[in-house]
């Protein structure tokens, strides 16, 4: 490859993978972040800094090969690193071969799967935006076919060996299924259970080698750590069983590990799913009042930010759906956390697809511009607001960039904040008065 030289183009890694015009802020930085709303003002964690509010969420593809990612990898990714979100975060990431979702799910856990991740991330890098990775097992929801492949075609959920799949190797904390469509799972071994803990400090450790800059632990949706939270999927008598301190052993000995091998400087993150939405039983279940619990117990082990979800874990839960239905879990628990004078980061998904309602979750109040009103040329203008409650320090999004890749660009043009666009692709910056 001929390299040329130039003061005005950036190079990543070791060799050119992209010549880029310098951008003087990160693509999606606000002009003038001073006065911008809480959405678009830098946020330090650690020695990250995210020079906007906004994260691209894990959203699964289905498009690994033997858990390597591919093109369509980076295709999806880049395009969000161009568009403006500070942090991009790989899909769930299996940190063993049986922990994937489906065969066709990204892995971590051999060493030639750390190249196709590096190239993402010395892309980021290259637009000043930041690399996240979500380390996950799936559990009991392992060995399950992708959307589109076989046996879904004929309306069956599990992968068995002719598809790739592993249905006689899947864990989870006792022998109960998900539901009647999915694999019997094999409860954990301590054996296992110690092979589950030194491949995630190893995926770690390959993620690191990779450039990424922030990872999440995957305590979520039903999967295999969650699994451990919750009594109505985890019945043991051993000390990762019963109590609330046995249940929640695992996930805390996971990030105990993984802080041990990455960087004091790097920010981890758990994504927790905040209730499974089983209180309607009477039966005990895993609870917002078990999630604020945990939460207290976060920053002392090294936790930065908690990413918070719902639900995922019983096919028979009870979902109150509505636009604000974990947005409001999140502001339940950053409450919590700010009563008992804690130091932890939240982070808030789900249905936020209009610039109002990503403004108001991270909007501090007396920090920039506060209540919008709807201005005549179809921007949002905003007042000084007052009482509002901050719900969140970071929207992670996902549906929305899949119809929308250039959202955090469209907030921005809403709100009546100037930002950074790719020099390549300013001309066709909208213009202050133009409706969209």
């Amino acid at each position: 490859m001929t390299v040329v030289k130039a003061d005005h183009v950036t190079k990543s890694g070791a060799a050119v993978l992209s010549f880029t015009p310098v951008p003087a802020s990160p693509i999606g930085a606000a002009l003038d972040p001073e006065n911008a709303p809480t959405l678009f003002k830098p946020l330090k964690m650690r020695g990250v800094t995210l020079h906007n509010r906004f994260a691209v969420a894990p959203m699964c593809q289905y498009s690994a090969f033997d858990g390597h990612l591919t093109d369509w990898h980076f295709a999806h990714l880049s395009q969000y690193m161009i568009r403006g979100n500070a942090l991009t975060i790989v899909e769930a990431t299996s940190v063993t071969p049986n922990g994937r979702i489906s065969p066709e799910d990204s892995g971590l856990w051999q060493d030639s799967q750390i190249e196709p991740l590096r190239r993402l991330a010395n892309f980021a890098h290259s637009q000043g935006q930041k690399f996240g990775i979500q380390l996950a097992h799936a559990g009991r929801k392992a060995s399950t076919a992708s959307p589109w492949q076989p046996p879904r075609d004929v309306g069956r959920i599990t992968a068995g060996p002719e598809h790739g799949g592993w249905p006689d190797n899947v864990w989870a904390p006792s022998a109960i299924p998900f539901d009647h469509q999915y694999p019997s799972p094999k409860e954990m071994t301590l054996d296992d259970i110690r092979t589950l803990l030194q491949a995630f400090k190893d995926a770690a450790r390959r993620a690191v080698a990779a450039g990424i800059d922030v990872i999440e632990i995957h305590s979520a949706h039903g999967y295999l750590l969650t699994e451990f939270l919750s009594p109505t999927s985890n019945k043991r008598t051993d000390h990762y069983g019963g109590s609330f301190e046995n249940r929640t052993r695992l996930l805390l000995e996971v990030i105990a590990g993984v802080r041990e091998v990455i960087p004091e400087t790097m920010p981890l993150w758990v994504r927790i799913s905040a209730t499974g939405w089983m209180e309607y039983t009477g039966e005990p279940s895993w609870t917002i009042e078990d999630t604020i619990k945990l939460a207290k117990l976060l920053p002392a082990a090294g936790v930065d930010l908690l990413d918070v979800s719902s639900g995922g874990n019983n096919a028979a839960a009870k979902i109150s759906m509505h636009t604000y239905y974990q947005i409001d879990l999140a502001g339940k628990i950053r409450q919590a956390i700010k009563e008992a004078g804690l130091d932890l980061l939240i982070g808030a998904v789900g249905m936020i697809t209009e610039a109002e309602m990503a403004r108001s979750i991270v909007q501090e109040t007396g920090s920039g511009s506060g209540k919008p009103a709807e201005a005549s040329n179809g921007t949002v203008e905003v007042e000084e607001e007052s009482g509002a409650t901050t719900q969140a320090d970071v929207v992670l999004i996902g549906r929305q960039l899949l119809r929308e890749p250039e959202f955090p660009l469209r907030v921005a043009h809403k709100l009546g904040v100037p930002v950074v666009w790719p020099k390549q692709y300013m001309r066709a910056g909208w213009r202050r008065e133009q409706q969209l």
